[in-house]
């Protein structure tokens, strides 16, 4: 018998909260152990280099390493996160990758770094003391065998008193009680390879290199050789003092004192070779476009590479469009075929096709020049303005396949309804395609012709491989030529390539310019691009 409620009574419903659905946060699920050991690989890779950052003194990337694993194990660890979950690698990978880049290429920008800026003050006195030793006149000669451990190397000698002592370039000698010795020099140590005498000869530059401090006091020296059998006490002819931070040659007394511009310079304005890092304001910059000798192929570079970039966009476009369109018609048979066939430079790595064209356009022994001209030696690559029309074509030949893939998938996804449209009011072929089809195939092009643009702007593998930046310009006082583009005057400038002093500080401030210059015009590219959005 049920028991109905009293006339008049409320029942009272409890309401019953739905159970939370279970996650991975909470449950031994295979996607959570999934998760522990991905994460666990995660959090190693990162204490790794924050240990790293820390025995470098690098505390910007330390600090950074540790916010980043705190962020990661918070959100992938909580319920409550799950966007964040998705959009967190691709963050980590912006701020490692583009905003640390960009970051550090400006602080460079306004330093000297560059040969003999390489590091810090205590690096440079530590530079200088070693490179500016001497024998110690009346010296002894101490037995000397070559040790290894690994690929390391170290020296083992034995003193006026018989004892063996050992040590390595960081490695101040240390006696050591187990080691063997036979006819006054060292035959074994433990813990060491003794290296024979093929081995000795394959590493002479090394071992004549090695210098082993004799203790921990600079201003004793250090064990140095030049036949591997003997080794003898070097000393620096310069004396640091800490105190004054001057530099002092022994030999002659002069005083080296420290500069604005990280170097020891002396009375008469000698300076020593080793400097160091310092800020330097703008005087990068100013010597980017204040200095003749940069500031004058500055402007002809720059010119140069806005002309490059806006061919290379108009002539790939117009060419890829073109058979876009003829490929897009419907009685041209076999276009599956000639599809496939068009694309094939693009399949092609582009610095291995710039590299075969090289080859190709070479004066005398080239294809062009020996079998499609007759044996003619036509200066594709070394004449000034042949050669910045080798690379307008090589490009063309690169890049049209990309131009005609976007602007296949634009032509076939405007609908048809709107071309019979058009021609139900009247439109002749032209009209059609001038009002109708080119305005609504911009609205999904323009903005791949921008990134276009900004990629062959900054299209550095194509000059390199076909033609280095040459041919050289004649008036010009540093290593830039006439195809160089912003970037490749860039990589001269910096040193990289050997031809010229390395200059980071100047090279990161033109990289900086270059920036600024493709960011300017790609924000005002972009914003006349919207007026495109009424059409769609």
């Amino acid at each position: 018998m049920s028991v109905q409620p009293a006339a008049g009574s409320t029942t009272r419903r409890r309401r019953v909260r739905p159970r939370p659905s279970e996650s991975h946060a909470n449950t031994f699920s295979g996607g959570f152990v999934a998760k522990l050991i991905v994460m666990a690989a995660v959090n190693a890779l990162g204490v790794y280099v924050i240990l790293a950052a820390w025995a470098e003194e690098s505390y910007g990337i330390l600090a950074v390493m540790v916010a980043l694993l705190v962020a990661a194990n918070v959100v992938y660890f909580s319920r409550r996160m799950l966007p964040m979950k998705y959009l967190l690698p691709g963050l980590a990978f912006l701020l490692v990758y583009q905003v640390f880049v960009i970051g550090y290429t400006g602080w460079v920008a306004f330093t000297n770094y560059g040969d003999g800026h390489n590091s810090t003050k205590a690096d440079a006195v530590e530079a200088l003391l070693v490179q500016n030793e001497r024998r110690v006149e009346g010296s002894a000669a101490y037995p000397l065998v070559v040790l290894g451990d690994g690929d390391e190397l170290a020296f083992g000698i034995v003193n006026a008193n018989g004892d063996v002592r050992v040590g390595r370039a960081e490695t101040p000698l240390e006696t050591v009680e187990d080691a063997t010795v036979a006819d006054g020099a060292v035959t074994e140590v433990p813990g060491y390879d003794t290296l024979s005498r093929q081995d000795i000869l394959a590493r002479q530059a090394e071992i004549t290199a090695l210098r082993v401090p004799v203790s921990d006091d600079p201003e004793d020296g250090s064990i140095r050789t030049t036949d591997a059998r003997n080794g003898y006490v070097y000393i620096s002819t310069l004396a640091y003092d800490e105190a004054a931070g001057t530099m002092t040659d022994t030999q002659t007394g002069t005083v080296y004192e420290p500069d604005d511009n990280g170097q020891f310079v002396s009375a008469d304005g000698q300076t020593l070779p080793v400097g160091w890092r310092v800020n330097v304001g703008f005087e990068n910059f100013a010597t980017a476009f204040g200095d003749a000798r940069y500031s004058t192929p500055f402007l002809k570079v720059l010119v140069w590479t806005i002309a490059f970039a806006f061919l290379s966009v108009a002539t790939t476009f117009f060419l890829g469009l073109f058979l876009a369109m003829v490929f897009n018609d419907e009685r041209v048979k076999g276009r599956k075929i000639y599809r496939t066939l068009l694309i094939l430079p693009y399949a092609f790595p582009g610095f291995l096709s710039a590299l075969l064209w090289s080859g190709l356009l070479n004066r005398r022994f080239g294809f062009v020049n020996q079998v499609l001209l007759g044996g003619a030696e036509i200066p594709w690559l070394t004449d000034e303005w042949l050669a910045k029309l080798s690379v307008l074509g090589v490009n063309l030949w690169l890049g049209f396949p990309y131009m005609f893939l976007i602007a296949t998938g634009a032509l076939q996804s405007i609908p048809k309804d709107v071309m019979e449209a058009a021609t139900i009011d009247g439109a002749g072929r032209v009209r059609t395609w001038w009002s109708v089809t080119m305005p609504l195939l911009m609205v999904s092009t323009a903005p791949l012709l921008i990134s276009s643009f900004a990629f062959n702007f900054n299209n550095f593998n194509l000059i390199y491989m076909l033609t280095g930046g040459g041919p050289r310009m004649e008036d010009a006082s540093v290593p830039i030529g006439h195809t160089d583009i912003l970037i490749s005057m860039v990589y001269s400038i910096s040193g990289l390539d050997g031809t010229a002093a390395k200059n980071y500080g100047l090279a990161s401030a033109l990289s900086i310019v270059i920036f600024i210059i493709v960011a300017t015009i790609s924000v005002i590219s972009f914003r006349k691009t919207r007026s495109l959005e009424e059409i769609n």
